[in-house]
């Protein structure tokens, strides 16, 4: 009886993988495919959406190239000379110590060879790849470069060669000199664990390296020093480009020492290559030893000691005369690159004792003094115009211009944007939160220069529905889709016929009643990625880890979706070439509300120009602010050239982002535009709509205001000597816990600058002594045209005109601190203050503005109250003015003006003829005797009875009711209540004071 043997499986039988396996596999690689897709092609889908899917490919093509050249370089060379040195190993080893020992590391690696061999060019070839893709901007720039037209003074080249070329010259060459370095290590290493390379004693006779393992090396090294060679020749360009302690750019001593020995030391390399390719044919290492030596003894004496000793010893003893010229240099490039080469200069005699009559002149300019600040406002916006809890204002509102009545109206505007948070706890769901709740609605704009009842502000447009100057004029689109504070996706559009589910508002009983809904009308306007197939469903719901998307009824073959709806990140993306300004701005434009952003065309190679800090530069209260609430900023970290060259919308309905090429003349705009050609539009493109609410860009002025500290010295002399060097103030309003206060930050006025014809849009700032000097004294003053052009569509003549006014150096005219400081110690000011801060309110100063009005400089601030607790807003109640050091305190800023120029202001800002009004002058008040109104008599007034201070206390205790009663009303809603509050409260604040002036005017105090 005999047994079959069972047949034993065949070797590729047992190797065959099973279904699950293969199921498992098949499952992993379409999970990472969707996952993939669903960061990549919704890109794509974005970028197509918004008609700039040209950028997205050219970026990414771009990137691709790159990598696949750093990856092959890198990994070629690498694994190239680990092969070529394991290939060219000895057959016998020599028998000594040392090979004894490098037997065992070869036997411990020989199993990892090949792993080693393949793996670690891929590794290092990967981040050499990532590092060279992160330079496309570089790489296109140099492909596309335009002429400056205008040549270094020391080469004598074309500013082109160090903005564009010499950049990627230096990536390449940087790249290239990684490439050698780590592909040399690589043979050194495999040589000498292979044997072809001795370092301990050599039996007599026998050469250190083998015949391949010389050539190897040695022709490694020859081409490593003819890529130091090069570096170093690149060095004497890059001198005009490099920061110096006392000004940027080419010194005496690196013209006269450093950049000669750079040509020596490039010299030497090439000489020690020569050294090397000799040595791999000859067999001696002697002559590229000698070289190599020599280079660094040249390295240290001439390109180390010689630059020293000529420093030291030449320059440091007559420093000025001769860095004058490099000086000069510096101060023209600076000017240059940074816009400020036709500043408008002039000496301005600042009066600091008012004089009656004195603003007759300036009544255009007194007439638009905004006393509304765009920081503090906002809860009052939020109050009076919120209406309903998931919409919200900004912390800080944006100041722009308007005609209302025919006549041009500085104005505080703002946008009712959507804000979720406001929603309650049961409110909030994926069918509320995507497909309800998808929109802001309306503007709210209020004059600048007036407010309302109570200290209000003055609306001219608000409400839901709309309402207001601005919608009788544009009857403009109100649904705001894209807004800086949207940040959450929304899925808009509906099938046509079915009821839209969209809320605009909850409508009141007079409007109908019920809930007012809309429909994004998606067949007819595109404002995201569509949605309705079921591939981009899922590709969406894995994007945002959304299963609603795939299974909700709401998501149609009409729907689309919306995201990145910040305008700025919207911008930054169709357009990552540019750097952005810190703000963006809202503006009723022909029919919709156009989000604009200024953006800036930079670069940190322009010859002997001064690199700046840019995040540093634009620092101020108002972006400290902006941080604290988590506004990011993506900056260069220096520049030394910068241009407005980009004027960009976004329109807030549905989203389009539009560039304007504004300075159609700058090199790098060119260059870019060249790279995508009609991304931008031409600057003839612009609405005269659109024109007339364009403005002079916030950070760009910062950055000038940063550099004209300096370089408002125009002669290299006075330069050296920095003795008239300035500094920008601190925010004498802001509160830091920090050592220093923030800077105070520009503000947009409507102003008239000594030789101009008449007022205009400005943005301006102030200048005080620099160095560590307390002094707070003013020595400038910088005003910027800041209004583009017309609603004709014309561009203004006089935009971005920059005036500095110089103050005299023999005449004290005090500085936003001392200001300050005067205002808050004033005796009288202080104890009306403490008057209107009984009970629970507190005050809030506003922004303190300065304009050269009187022949001098004039001050002013205005004063809000609001309550300390419960419902807060704040509301403008008084107004403090100042000139020299004369102090007006009063209730409007009429009567402030009055006190300080003995009743001028009625003549200046209230009759357009120059008549004067029926108000009695006032005295200035001072420290020492707070002002009391005379009898008609001129009698001295009777002393105070015991009833004066009853009455006072009585009057207080009625103001604390009527505050209380009025918090009360705010918190029911009811307005007229509240307004009668306001009334009694005004009274009683009224008696008090006149029965405190009658006490001697410190009863307040106490």
């Amino acid at each position: 009886m005999s047994f079959a043997q069972p047949r034993r499986p065949s070797p590729s039988a047992r190797r065959r993988p099973s279904p699950i396996v293969i199921t498992v596999v098949v499952l992993a690689v379409v999970i990472a495919a969707v996952l993939l897709l669903a960061q990549f092609w919704t890109e794509v889908m974005w970028f197509q959406a918004l008609d700039f899917g040209r950028v997205i490919w050219t970026q990414w093509i771009a990137r691709a190239i790159l990598f696949a050249v750093g990856f092959g370089l890198m990994a070629g060379a690498l694994s190239f000379s680990f092969r070529a040195a394991y290939r060219a190993r000895p057959v016998y080893a020599p028998s000594t110590p040392e090979q004894a020992t490098l037997d065992q590391y070869r036997e411990a690696v020989e199993p990892l060879r090949r792993v080693v061999m393949i793996a670690a060019p891929i590794v290092v070839g990967f981040f050499a790849g990532v590092a060279a893709a992160a330079q496309w901007r570089t790489v296109l720039l140099a492909i596309n470069a335009v002429r400056f037209g205008t040549s270094d003074p020391q080469f004598h080249i074309d500013l082109s060669f160090y903005v564009f070329q010499l950049p990627a010259l230096r990536f390449a060459l940087s790249l290239l000199l990684a490439v050698v370095i780590v592909s040399g290590i690589a043979a050194l290493v495999t040589h000498y664990l292979y044997g072809g390379l001795r370092l301990g004693p050599v039996p007599e006779g026998m050469s250190r390296t083998t015949s391949a393992a010389r050539v190897h090396l040695a022709v490694n090294a020859a081409v490593l020093m003819l890529l130091i060679a090069a570096n170093y020749w690149l060095d004497r360009y890059s001198l005009l480009t490099a920061s110096g302690g006392r000004f940027d750019g080419a010194s005496y001593a690196d013209v006269h020492a450093v950049l000669p020995s750079k040509a020596i030391l490039a010299g030497v390399a090439v000489l020690v290559a020569v050294a090397f390719a000799v040595a791999a044919f000859r067999g001696n290492w002697r002559l590229p030893a000698i070289g190599a030596a020599l280079m660094i003894v040249s390295a240290i004496a001439i390109g180390g000691i010689y630059p020293w000793v000529v420093q030291r010893f030449q320059v440091t003893p007559n420093a000025q005369e001769l860095e004058t010229p490099y000086i000069q240099r510096n101060i023209d490039a600076t000017l240059t690159a940074f816009g400020l080469d036709d500043v408008d200069t002039q000496q301005y005699e600042a009066k600091t004792t008012a004089e009656a009559g004195a603003l007759r002149q300036d009544a255009e300019t007194t007439a638009s003094i905004r006393l509304l600040d765009p920081q503090i406002v906002s809860p009052s916006f939020r109050q009076l115009q919120q209406n309903k809890q998931y919409y919200n204002f900004t912390g800080n509102l944006a100041v722009d211009r308007y005609t209302v009545d025919g006549e041009s109206r500085d104005t505080v505007i703002a946008v009712r944007e959507l804000n979720l948070d406001g929603l309650g706890a049961t409110q909030r769901n994926w069918v509320n939160d995507h497909t309800v709740y998808t929109h802001g609605y309306g503007v709210v704009a209020a004059y600048g220069n007036q407010t309302g009842p109570d200290g209000r502000p003055a609306f001219f447009e608000g409400g839901i529905p709309t309402q207001g100057a601005l919608t009788d004029s544009q009857k403009y689109e109100p649904r705001i889709y894209f807004s800086p504070q949207t940040q959450s996706y929304s899925i808009v559009g509906a099938p046509e016929g079915t009821t839209p589910w969209e809320l605009d508002y909850q409508a009141d009983d007079e409007q109908g009643g019920g809930q007012v809904n809309t429909a994004f009308p998606t067949g007819d306007v595109t404002a995201g990625p569509s949605i309705g197939s079921m591939w981009s469903k899922l590709l969406y719901a894995v994007k945002f880890g959304s299963q609603e998307i795939l299974f909700s009824d709401r998501v149609t073959g009409d729907s689309q979706i919306l995201y990145d709806r910040n305008p700025q990140e919207r911008v930054s993306k169709v357009a990552p070439w540019l750097t952005l300004d810190n703000r963006v701005y809202p503006a009723v434009v022909d029919g919709r509300v156009k989000w604009i952003v200024d953006a800036y065309t930079t670069s940190n190679a322009y010859p002997y120009s001064t690199s700046t800090p840019l995040s540093e530069s634009i620092a101020d209260s108002l972006t400290t602010a902006g941080q604290a609430q988590g506004v990011a900023l993506q900056l260069p970290q220096s520049v030394n050239y910068i241009r407005n060259s980009v004027k960009a919308t976004v329109d807030a309905y549905d989203g389009t982002v539009t560039l304007y090429a504004w300075e159609p003349n700058d090199p790098v705009l060119q260059a870019w535009e060249k790279v995508y050609p009609g991304a931008v539009e031409p600057m003839s493109a612009i609405s005269g709509d659109l024109m007339s609410h364009l403005r002079y860009p916030e950070d760009l002025f910062k950055v000038q205001r940063t550099l004209l500290q300096r370089y408002h010295v125009t002669d290299a002399g006075q330069f050296f000597s920095g003795q008239d060097f300035w500094q920008s103030p601190q925010d004498p309003t802001a509160s830091s816990t920090t050592t220093a206060a923030p800077l105070q930050p520009p503000y947009y006025l409507t102003l008239q600058m000594p030789g101009q014809d008449a007022a205009a849009f400005s943005l301006t700032s102030l200048f005080i002594p620099g160095g560590t000097s307390d002094r707070q004294i003013l020595t400038g003053f910088l005003a910027v045209d800041a209004e583009a052009g017309s609603t004709q569509g014309q561009r203004a003549d006089g935009y971005g005109k920059l005036r500095l006014l110089a103050m005299p150096r023999d005449n004290t005219v005090p500085g936003p601190g001392q200001v300050q400081t005067n205002f808050n110690t004033n005796t009288t000011i202080s104890t009306q203050l403490n008057v209107l801060e009984i009970g629970s309110s507190t005050i809030r100063r506003g922004n303190q503005l300065t304009l050269p009005i009187g022949g001098g400089l004039l001050y002013v601030q205005p004063v809000y109250i609001q309550s300390a607790t419960g419902t807060q807003f704040p509301l403008l109640r008084k107004v403090l003015v100042a000139f020299g050091d004369s102090i007006g305190f009063a209730d409007t800023l009429d009567q402030a003006l009055d006190q300080v120029f003995q009743g001028d202001s009625g003549a200046a800002a209230g009759d357009a003829d120059g008549e004067a009004t029926d108000q009695a002058p006032v005295a200035p008040p001072t420290d020492e005797q707070p002002p009391v109104t005379p009898p008609s008599d001129g009698e001295t007034p009777p002393p105070a009875t015991g009833d004066t201070r009853t009455q006072l206390n009585q009057a207080l205790q009625d103001a604390n009711q009527a505050l209380q009663d009025g918090q009360a009303a705010l918190q029911k809603g009811d307005f007229a209540a509240y307004g009668e509050a306001q009334t009694r409260l005004q009274a009683a604040l009224e008696r008090a004071l006149a029965a405190d002036e009658a006490l001697g005017g410190g009863a307040a105090g106490s």
